[in-house]
């Protein structure tokens, strides 16, 4: 059985256009008696019955004609809810069509209608086809404003800050949608000229810097940010400002909505963390990039994990011959399995379940698969759980890297990238501490193969699995209180897209042994970023939602460093990528570290930090009494 093709029909719509089209015919023929009317000074006694005889032939098929020309210009088909200058410009084509009829094909005799009556007639025509047109309009806007009234407890005054295209288009939603119940009681904008104008009915009152006292005098309780144009900077100098109003603060995901006419309340999002970064997102070299991994053979470890995960998808856009997921965790394996299955079906995927710890198993694979390239973001990386399991750090990220890289060398790998962190950084705790060893076997693994070896090392990733930002958010849904560990800690942010086009950049420069190091900007300050997602949520710190501060935890530092002295600093060609020179050090002697390491790790020893800490001698631990 064939199903049928539905309905195009809307009964609704056909009876609103006949009901329309009867206002047309009923203000045609009475504009044209007006005309005539009118000639006669308002005086049915002094009108002479030709001409009132020639006005009852022929206003019939002049009704019929304008209706024919109304629907020739689509008249019928506008949502007159929401009518604006497009369906005006179609009603002056029209009546400028209607004129060139009356003059050349209808036969409108001066004789049977006089001239005047008929020009008057036509100007009352065209004043009332716009009047039924925007009368809609505004009889919906007149109900829509007594429905608030009506519930104006429930109802909330906006500020919006844009009056661009974007701004615009959110004021007409604001002005006409009968779904959206708050009220827009003014707009913000930087250009003077657009000042003390108004913007679809709401007021534009001022530039940036006069937010805090127009919330004031408009009792506003929820801010729009509407400029996705505009740059990362201003952006966050912007709402900087409207931190300090206590509003609820929504903007628009991006400049894309304009070009996919996706403008709307409902695709307001809530400012995330990263609009305050205050920095353009990282651009890379995305034809690089591509034409490097493209008909590749690729293996991502950790493919799973928040980093590896986002690696896999943008590898997969890269057309790889074929990408090699290894992942100890099934569920998020499977995870990332199912989404590229969909969005790549012509990709050739292998998703395979394995500890990077295990020796057998890499080798193996890594024989078995032969891959041009490794991605290695398997690691332990949460910095208290480590400090409780020192052992186990050693042992997945240490082992686990050397293992990798020793299968890379073994089996031809071209190219091997480390995902490190600035914890390797002159370390304070022994996850910190075990991802320093990690550059360290790399480097070495670089000098005694034909692999290249490289490391990324990049700050906090907002979003990631463990990262603070998703955990403020929880806290604040919660109603507090929202942890902080020390009022003066500091990081480095960056987003996972950027986090990952930093490795696959790498990848690209690398030619064996760097460190590649992003300019990551200004530091961030962990509690006024607290504050500020607090008060972007439209509460008070403190006040609303208390911040509690519980102390550093062990291995953790007030702040991150992304480049040791000793490691100098070279360019590239991306400006915001750098590359450490790499470390010298005794290879022989470190191997035979490993070695005592290796024993130690298995055997659970419990002094595997004072171990580790004569090996990285920038391992600076808190001695625990």
């Amino acid at each position: 059985m064939f199903s049928k093709k539905p309905s195009n029909f809307n009964m609704n719509v056909f009876l609103k256009a006949v009901f329309i089209i009867l206002l047309d015919v009923a203000a045609t023929a009475g504009s044209y008696f007006l005309g005539l009317w009118f000639r006669y000074d308002f005086s049915f006694q002094e009108m002479r019955a030709v001409h009132w005889e020639g006005f009852l032939s022929a206003i019939g098929p002049w009704c019929m004609i304008t209706v024919a020309v109304f629907l020739v210009f689509k008249l019928y088909n506008s949502i007159w809810a929401f009518v604006s200058t497009s369906e005006v410009f179609r009603i002056i084509g029209a009546y400028i069509t209607l004129a060139v009829i009356g003059v050349f094909l209808y036969p409108f005799d001066g004789n049977l209608m006089p001239r005047m009556s008929m020009i008057v007639g036509y100007i009352f025509s065209l004043v009332s086809t716009v009047s039924i047109r925007f009368s809609y309009r505004l009889w919906r806007t007149a109900l829509r404003k007594i429905s608030h009234a009506a519930h104006a407890s429930g109802v909330q005054n906006v500020m919006l800050i844009g009056a661009g295209d974007a701004g615009r288009a959110l004021a007409m939603e604001f002005a006409n949608s009968e779904h959206v119940r708050d009220h827009l009681a003014c707009v913000i904008d930087d250009n003077p000229v657009k000042i003390n104008k108004y913007l679809c009915g709401a007021p534009i009152v001022g530039n940036r810097y006069d937010i805090p006292d127009m919330v004031k005098r408009y009792k506003i309780s929820k801010i729009i940010f509407a400029i996705p144009s505009c740059s990362a900077k201003v952006r966050k100098e912007i709402l900087d400002i409207c931190t300090t109003t206590g509003c609820e603060v929504q903007m628009l995901p991006g400049i894309f909505q304009l070009v996919s006419g996706e403008v709307s309340v409902s695709k307001l999002r809530n400012v995330d963390p990263q609009d305050l970064l205050g920095r353009e997102p990282i651009r890379v070299n995305l034809e690089e990039i591509f034409d490097y991994i493209s008909g590749k053979t690729v293996m991502v470890t950790g493919g799973g994990g928040s980093i590896g995960s986002e690696l896999c998808r943008q590898i997969a856009s890269a057309k790889p011959e074929q990408l090699i997921i290894f992942e100890i965790y099934e569920n998020n394996a499977y995870d990332i399995q199912m989404e590229l299955k969909r969005r790549y079906p012509e990709l050739d995927l292998q998703v395979l379940i394995g500890s990077v710890r295990n020796t057998k198993r890499v080798d193996y694979v890594v024989g078995k698969y032969k891959p041009d390239l490794i991605f290695h973001a398997a690691a332990h990386k949460h910095v208290p759980l480590m400090e409780d399991s020192p052992n186990e750090a050693i042992k997945n990220n240490v082992f686990g890297t050397y293992k990798m890289a020793k299968a890379a060398a073994k089996y031809g790998v071209k190219r091997f990238v480390l995902i490190s962190t600035d914890k390797a950084v002159n370390p304070t705790n022994i996850m910190g501490a075990s991802k320093r060893l990690c550059e360290m076997v790399v480097q070495m693994m670089n000098r005694e193969s034909k692999t290249e070896f490289v490391a990324v090392r990049f700050g906090n990733v907002l979003g990631s699995n463990g990262s603070v930002i998703p955990l403020f958010k929880k806290q604040i849904e919660a109603g507090g209180p929202v942890t902080v560990t020390h009022p003066d800690i500091i990081r480095y942010f960056m987003t996972i897209p950027e986090a990952v086009s930093l490795v696959l950049q790498a990848g690209y420069y690398a030619r064996g042994g760097e460190i590649f190091i992003l300019d990551m900007g200004e530091p961030v300050k962990i509690d006024t970023m607290a504050r500020n997602m607090i008060r972007l949520s439209g509460y008070e710190p403190d006040v609303d939602i208390r911040i509690e501060y519980t102390g550093l935890r062990p291995g953790e530092k007030l702040y991150e460093e992304l480049l040791m002295k000793e490691e100098g600093l070279q360019e590239t060609a991306n400006k915001l990528i750098h590359i450490g020179k790499p470390i010298e050090m005794d290879d022989e002697k470190f191997k035979q570290q490993l070695e005592r390491l290796d024993i130690a790790c298995k055997a659970e020893v419990g002094n595997m930090k004072d171990i580790v800490a004569e090996i990285v001698p920038t391992y600076k631990r808190k001695v625990e009494v």
